[in-house]
């Protein structure tokens, strides 16, 4: 369907079948012909249901093949063992789009997944697309074509205004629209992806991008269905100067149970969704309430530029309040602006005294005028990125004098936000109306000003040559370390010498002091059984080693197969780094470097990145790992070389690049970060469709 069909189908429908239609205005199936005739919705209406000539005041029709004139939009509530004969209905009257509010599918089980299966197969054979199952319905706001079942429309007016909203949720439909509407926010398109089985969130989106009534876009996201046309959609709504705003559950996940590496335990999946986010330019909030609040602070804005820590000029009448929001900014990684001797001249010179002070404090001397050229001051201060406002009990009880020195101040290339302390509807209303982004509670204020901090325009992966696979590895199941090392190697990683003993004598020929390692593609980890000896000095250690290795790693895994023995000289570095690839099942490869070694779980030091990535973009990554300050000659320690772990990174990312993706995870662990290069010690690598 083309997208300029799909939003006429799915925003301004010239008619709109009801099927199943109640004729009984207490129920549900009532509601969307109540809601679209109480908003204004224009178009034809048309119940469905063959036990009524009439509903609500419209004439009703037995079947959709009984109706007149051109349909664009069905919406179904009958029982999910007839939603398939209605959607065959729909295509023999050439409906385009039907949105089913029918449960009993994907929701409810694997029973249900299977029959959602076949409706969906079913519909892409009638050339029907289908929002839902399971979905509670969208609305045009500006229109009035509320086709929804939600209880928030209900309401007398629906507020209006350039936010839309796509939502994997149907309740946070209402959730969204009624909190937006005590802040005087309004919304102009909203959404309910039900259980999202064929148009996509991506799909909504990038129709978005094209509505000039949606100036931001707002996801409320359970997961992540179709990344790569949710990326193409946000790539979309940037280029058309809209800012995408996800909140997205699940950051409480501590990653996938039973991956197989050290990598798949720390890039969990909602790592992974930061890093799809990054990529993509979608800003990501924390909070329900940023969702809504955060609006008026990326509307018509682009994302900023900063090659150092943000820094937010914090003024204010009530100290404490003020105080509540810059102890939350700066555990964000967000310092407040100490004016400087030039400032504080300046405004001396205007009448208004002020202290070299983080927060300025106007509770004993503030008029209108005092205030808004404080605010004007420091949004001209090169060093103030954002300026914030923090009003007390003035907001509520005299919303005009509190609120009109910061609307006031006009709009420019920095945000300026607002903060009020006590439960101040009418202030937020008359900042709302005039785009002033205001704030409920410290903990949104900062959460909003971090989001935005955070954004960052889309990134292109980087074009690199496709990565050759070595002809003599195997392309199923696990790599013993040996190959994987040889991977590594063919990706252009530096590795460090070594040679396979094979039984009865494990002969190798390397020079002592040596480390042995157990050889199976049966064993991921070889120190959980005992399969590594490290600092062996002589003939005689090795021997009585590896004969003690072996027994220990036979009584532990008594079924894996075992090859023999990696024999490696002992190399020791000025730190060991961890550099792990994954396809993530969400948002696909992501590559991560972190401080490395057996505790790399423990001390979770690392950072995540969308796959491939370039040489600078991982050195980005490497400065945000707090570890590796210690290799950039921090207190004269020795510098170790990171560009050449950046080179590293980049060359594990690049197996997002091999035809087909055939690697589910790899993993270098220890890479020894040397004072010229690195070398590979350890390595994993297991493909997909692995046990």
């Amino acid at each position: 369907m083309a997208r300029a069909t799909l939003a006429q189908a799915l925003f301004a429908p010239r008619a709109v079948a009801l099927v199943g239609a109640s004729g009984d205005a207490g129920k549900n199936t009532a509601r969307p012909q109540r809601f679209m005739r109480k908003h204004g919705y224009t178009g034809r209406i048309v119940p469905i249901n063959p036990g009524r000539s009439e509903i609500l005041g419209e004439a009703a029709y037995p079947a959709l093949a009984d109706a007149p004139g051109e349909i664009d939009h069905a919406f179904i509530m009958v029982p999910a063992a007839q939603v398939a004969t209605v959607l065959t209905h729909c295509a023999a009257r050439g409906v385009p789009l039907a949105t089913i509010y029918s449960d009993g599918f994907a929701e409810t089980g694997p029973e249900g997944a299977e029959r959602e299966r076949k409706l969906v197969e079913h519909a892409k054979k009638l050339g029907v697309r289908v929002i839902g199952p399971n979905s509670i319905g969208l609305a045009n706001v500006t229109n009035g074509a509320t086709i929804t079942v939600n209880a928030v429309f209900e309401m007398d007016a629906l507020p209006r205004g350039g936010a839309s909203v796509v939502s994997q949720s149907g309740t946070m439909i209402g959730t969204l629209i009624s909190r937006g509407a005590a802040r005087g926010m309004g919304f102009s398109k909203l959404v309910s992806m039900g259980n999202e089985s064929d148009v996509s969130v991506g799909e909504i989106v990038e129709v978005l991008a094209d509505d000039p009534d949606t100036q931001v876009i707002l996801l409320f996201l359970e997961t992540i269905r179709d990344a790569e046309r949710l990326a193409q959609a946000a790539r979309r709504a940037h280029a058309a100067g809209k800012a995408v705003v996800a909140y997205k559950l699940g950051r409480s996940a501590l990653g996938e149970a039973l991956a197989k590496s050290h990598t798949g335990a720390l890039a969990g999946s909602d790592a992974a969704v930061d890093a799809y986010f990054r990529r993509n330019g979608i800003v990501r909030v924390d909070m329900l309430e940023t969702l809504v609040e955060i609006v008026p602070l990326l509307s018509g804005r682009k994302p900023p530029r900063l090659k150092h820590q943000p820094r937010v000029a914090v003024v204010t009448t009530t100290g404490g309040g003020a105080a509540s929001v810059v102890d939350r900014l700066g555990t964000l990684g967000i310092s407040t602006l100490t004016p400087d001797a030039a400032l504080i001249a300046s405004l001396k010179d205007q009448g208004v005294a002020i202290r070299s002070a983080p927060i300025i404090d106007l509770t004993l001397a503030s008029t209108a005028d005092k205030y808004r050229a404080v605010l004007e001051a420091l949004l001209a201060h090169p060093d103030c990125d954002a300026a914030l406002a923090v009003v007390g009990s003035s907001a509520q009880f005299h919303p005009e004098l509190a609120v009109k020195p910061i609307v006031g101040v006009a709009r420019g290339a920095k945000p300026l936000a607002a903060f009020l302390a006590p439960n101040a509807e009418a202030s937020l209303r008359l900042m709302a109306d005039a785009g002033v982004p205001a704030f409920r509670t410290p903990e949104g204020c900062a959460d909003a000003l971090s989001a935005y901090f955070a954004w960052h325009a889309p990134t292109d992966a980087p074009k690199a040559p496709v990565p050759e696979w070595p002809a003599a590895l195997p392309r199923t199941g696990a790599l013993d370390e040996a190959q994987a090392l040889a991977l590594f190697d063919a990706l252009g990683v530096p590795t460090v010498s070594r040679e396979t003993a094979r039984a009865p004598q494990f002969a190798h020929t390397l020079p002592y002091p040596v480390a042995a390692k157990v050889l199976s593609r049966d064993i991921l980890h070889k120190t959980e059984v005992g399969g590594v000896a490290l600092g062996i000095a002589d003939r005689e250690a090795y021997e009585a080693r590896i004969a003690s290795l072996l027994d220990t790693v036979r009584s532990r895994a008594p079924a894996a197969r075992i090859d023999g023995v990696l024999v490696q000289p002992m190399v020791k570095g000025l730190a060991e780094a961890i550099v792990g690839y994954r396809h993530d099942s969400l948002v696909g490869p992501v590559v991560l470097v972190g401080m490395g070694g057996q505790l790399a779980e423990i001390y979770r030091d690392t950072a995540l990145e969308c796959a491939p990535v370039s040489e600078e973009q991982a050195l980005a990554m490497i400065a945000r790992v707090k570890g590796f300050a210690l290799l950039s000659g921090y207190r004269n320690l020795p510098r170790g070389d990171l560009r050449a772990l950046a080179r590293a990174v980049v060359a594990v990312s690049r197996l997002a690049s091999l035809p087909g993706r055939p690697v589910a995870e790899a993993e270098i662990n220890p890479l020894m970060v040397l004072a010229d290069g690195v070398a590979a010690v350890d390595g994993l690598v297991v493909m997909k469709g692995s046990a």
